[in-house]
């Protein structure tokens, strides 16, 4: 009912606009100017002036039919371009739709080569489409825990080769240089078999990887703020020019690994083992946000306990 009365509307308002200008170019020019001129006999003079009172009328009436012709072109160009961008925007929900599915596919093959492309597919869909980044995340952080979970008892798996398999590999480094944006979630490796794994330079902020087991590992230059690494076993990894601001190592294994230039800030290094780190220095130490009596320091290295300290 309502956009017939729309219209009613607007044809009887149209009509009166019309039947009002047709009265104006009759009658206007007495309306205008009528103290000047005859109502009958006229004269030259009198016809002269309701020529131009007309004409006028005329101009402007004509301006009037092109500004509203503009008008509504304008509003149908608009509405085309709307309806063409959601046609689009559909289109293109569409595409990765469909390409999420086939990376699925060929995630959950048997096939390393399949497993590989179905990894950088999904990066491909999380760099294109920002609205997917956090779904493609959790899923590749899945991928990972179901090919390196620890027994239940907390055992890594018998392997001969001391690295991760090739495509655990991958979905770690695109995991490393996944889009800056927010994660409302941490990232959770946790109990997860990491050891000899590649992810220098690797944004690994809020991750969670307590109890991970990434003996050997890499990460020169990771960034790990505020990661959650309690109880993981970090021996003998590359943690050189490595942020670990506001890390929590709580009950952390760090020996033989190397922190050259590692920045400890504000760490939480509760019942940390740090007897045989490498590079350690008493300035990190004391950049710590947190230490106890628990805590095992490499030799000639001292600091003060808990109490005292920030927490």
């Amino acid at each position: 009912m309502r956009p017939r009365w729309k219209r009613a509307g607007l044809v009887t308002g149209l009509v009166l606009v019309v039947s009002g200008y047709v009265l104006l170019l009759w009658q206007g020019p007495w309306w205008l100017d009528g103290r000047h001129l005859r109502t009958e006999h006229l004269e030259p003079a009198d016809a002269v002036v309701v020529t131009g009172v007309r004409t006028a009328l005329v101009a402007l009436g004509a301006g009037a039919v092109a500004a509203a012709g503009l008008y509504y072109t304008d509003r149908s160009l608009r509405h085309t371009r709307e309806r063409d961008r959601e046609q689009a925007e559909l289109s293109r929900e569409a595409q990765v739709n469909d390409r999420y599915v086939e990376a699925i596919k060929l995630l959950a093959s048997d096939r390393t080569v399949e497993r590989l492309g179905g990894i950088y597919a999904l990066e491909r869909i999380m760099r294109d489409s920002p609205k997917d980044h956090l779904t493609v995340v959790e899923v590749l952080a899945a991928f990972i825990r179901e090919h390196t979970l620890l027994d239940t008892e907390g055992e890594a798996r018998v392997r001969t080769d001391p690295h991760p398999t090739e495509y655990v590999q991958a979905a770690l480094t695109v995991l490393g240089r996944r889009p800056v944006t927010h994660e409302p979630f941490r990232i959770d490796l946790r109990q997860t078999d990491l050891r000899g794994a590649d992810l220098k330079q690797a944004r690994l902020d809020r991750i969670r990887l307590g109890s991970a087991e990434l003996n050997g590992s890499d990460l020169t230059e990771a960034r790990l703020e505020d990661a959650w690494l309690q109880e993981t076993c970090l021996e003998g990894v590359w943690l050189d020019r490595a942020y670990l601001g506001e890390a929590n190592l709580r009950a952390a294994d760090l020996q033989g690994a190397s922190l050259v230039d590692a920045d400890l800030s504000n760490a939480r290094l509760i019942g940390t083992d740090l007897s045989t780190a490498r590079g350690c220095t008493a300035e990190q130490i004391g950049a710590a946000a947190v230490i106890d009596e628990a805590t095992k320091l490499p030799p000639g290295i001292t600091a003060e306990p808990e109490s005292g300290r920030a927490t």
